[in-house]
């Protein structure tokens, strides 16, 4: 599967919570880390989602936020993954940021090169990922 989304998690579902509408679905990344989808019913049935199927969590780096590990702040995203500051490419007004977690897995985001310096970040600094859990696109893998 060839995708634009820089950011691929692939994963085992853990749960599958139901709704008239949305449903959330909840996977375990390879390398430990849980992400939160949030897809509507229709998609649960017709990709077949279930407890234990594999799947791979996609999503876009510009949806990707970050946030400095010492903000205090409380965000209500679903998806927050701690890690370090892995890659950092600046280009003229905005840079690429990679924080590796402790699974080894890389997040990739694409923020204002302000952020990047309103938030101090440099190679191997702590900072987290925050991901809104209708951001992440579930697919099943080749």
């Amino acid at each position: 599967m060839k995708v634009s989304a820089r950011n691929a998690f692939k994963g085992t579902i853990s749960a599958v919570l139901p709704g008239a509408v949305n449903s959330e679905v909840t996977l375990k990344t390879n390398g430990g880390d849980v992400i939160v989808a949030i897809v509507t019913a229709g998609s649960v049935q017709s990709l077949g989602l279930a407890v234990g199927k594999e799947v791979v969590a996609l999503v876009k780096a510009p949806w990707v936020m970050l946030a400095a590990s010492d903000c205090g702040l409380t965000f209500s995203a679903r998806n927050q993954l701690a890690g370090k500051v892995s890659t950092l490419i600046k280009g003229a007004v905005n840079s690429e940021v990679g924080l590796t977690l402790a699974g080894g897995t890389e997040v990739f985001s694409v923020v204002t090169n302000e952020a990047v310096s309103e938030l101090n970040l440099s190679l191997g600094k702590p900072a987290s990922a925050i991901i809104k859990a209708s951001h992440v696109i579930l697919a099943l893998p080749a």
